[in-house]
């Protein structure tokens, strides 16, 4: 695993659906490799996004976005109405990434149609770095989603590759806890796996317990092998040496 040295991101804001408030139809993005069907129907009100792949695009479009993850946790939803006319609703969306590099915020649909309980269901993803980053602590990122004022939804939900948040109306904000970051400076010490004693004589600052990591949080030890080389960056490797402390510890 390659590292490179952090740059700041670029955060875009997805403001390309401002001024077009009509129907339109969402292309697959995307995530990861793995393509999700977003087909967003004509009596949903979604504005088209700066980004999205629309149906049809061409096939170097959708092997760009093939590069995109959900990010790492959501950390607040709010919405606001416009005062103007014609009036929208703008969902905007803050949540943090594993490390810099990221970039392109977007709001995804998860679903098509009118959902039975009324919720907008969104994904907010990233075009994610290519190479391993060391664990130098979260970074901010943000993302809109304009909505015509004549939308079917009561409320929305946004997720992340860690967690998922509910704003049970279209109007106010709703805020979730920020992760801790147990890893930042976390080479040299001694890794405890869950059930496991702290070696002798050692201190709390030198010790990093099984149970405070990222709950995919990938640990290699001296004697494992590795099945899976597969680039996901929300996901955190930490390699374990011979005499039990962290000789290494990488966003993928």
């Amino acid at each position: 695993m390659s590292r490179r040295s952090c740059m700041t991101p670029a955060i875009l804001l997805t403001l390309g659906g401002l001024i077009a408030l009509g129907p339109i139809a969402l292309g697959p993005i995307a995530l990861g490799g793995r393509a999700l069907a977003q087909t967003a129907p004509a009596s949903s009100g979604v504005a088209p996004q700066a980004g999205a792949a629309q149906a049809g695009a061409p096939d170097e479009v959708n092997a760009e976005s093939a590069e995109r993850y959900p990010v790492f946790a959501i950390t607040s939803v709010e919405i606001l109405r416009s005062q103007l006319k014609p009036q929208i609703d703008v969902i905007a969306v803050r949540g943090l990434t594993s490390a810099q590099g990221w970039s392109e915020g977007e709001l995804v649909p998860l679903e098509t149609g009118t959902p039975p309980d009324g919720v907008l269901d969104l994904v907010l993803v990233a075009r994610a770095p290519q190479e391993s980053a060391a664990p130098t602590g979260y970074e901010p990122i943000h993302a809109i989603l304009p909505l015509s004022v004549d939308h079917p939804f009561t409320g929305v939900r946004v997720r992340s590759a860690t967690n998922s948040v509910f704003l049970k109306s279209l109007q106010g904000y709703t805020e979730a806890k920020a992760p801790v970051e147990p890893c930042k400076q976390c080479v040299g010490r001694y890794f405890v796996a869950k059930g496991d004693a702290a070696p002798a004589g050692a201190t709390a600052d030198q010790i990093l317990r099984e149970d405070d990591l990222p709950p995919n949080t990938r640990v290699i030890r001296s004697t494992d092998g590795i099945a899976d080389v597969r680039h996901d960056p929300d996901r955190l490797t930490v390699l374990v040496g011979e005499d039990g402390r962290i000789i290494d510890a990488v966003w993928e």
